[in-house]
């Protein structure tokens, strides 16, 4: 598993704001215990990224199927503006996308072109873009959950 790691409250804000939003559990069943949280969202058999508040978003996760598609370090993606995930010629589109998520609180069936490390490109489907709100309501980023086309 990643050697750093976000808070376990970032990652219950992840599971517990995408069923606040869309009604449905991002996982079939959200762990009580942190470390079985941890290790679900990790091995999900989809990617799962989160991004903060900054001026220029930066991801704070990406579990084990993400990284394996991004060739990327956990250490790695953590540094990654989120902008950067998306080739620069689909950044309006993911713009729009970011704006819409602003907006509805979540969008669902987003698709597009991201790139690898490597520099390869690759297909994200089904995608879910969701805002991170606490339990108050507060904005602290924005997740996504999706696969990758083969």
């Amino acid at each position: 598993m990643q050697s750093s790691r976000p808070s376990d409250a970032r990652l219950r804000l992840i599971a517990e704001s995408f069923q606040r939003l869309t009604g449905k559990p991002l996982l079939p069943e959200i762990p009580q215990d942190a470390d079985e949280l941890r290790e679900a969202m990790w091995n999900a058999p989809f990617a799962i990224v989160a991004h903060g508040t900054e001026t220029d978003p930066i991801f704070f996760y990406g579990n084990l199927y993400a990284l394996q598609h991004f060739e990327m370090s956990f250490e790695e993606f953590v540094q990654l503006p989120s902008r950067s995930s998306a080739e620069p010629v689909a950044q309006e589109a993911r713009e729009q996308a970011l704006a819409k998520v602003a907006q509805q609180g979540y969008i669902e069936g987003y698709s597009g072109m991201r790139v690898a490390k490597s520099g390869c490109r690759f297909m994200i489907t089904d995608c879910t873009i969701w805002n991170l709100l606490d339990a108050e309501g507060m904005y602290k980023g924005q997740a996504a959950v999706f696969v990758k086309q083969d």
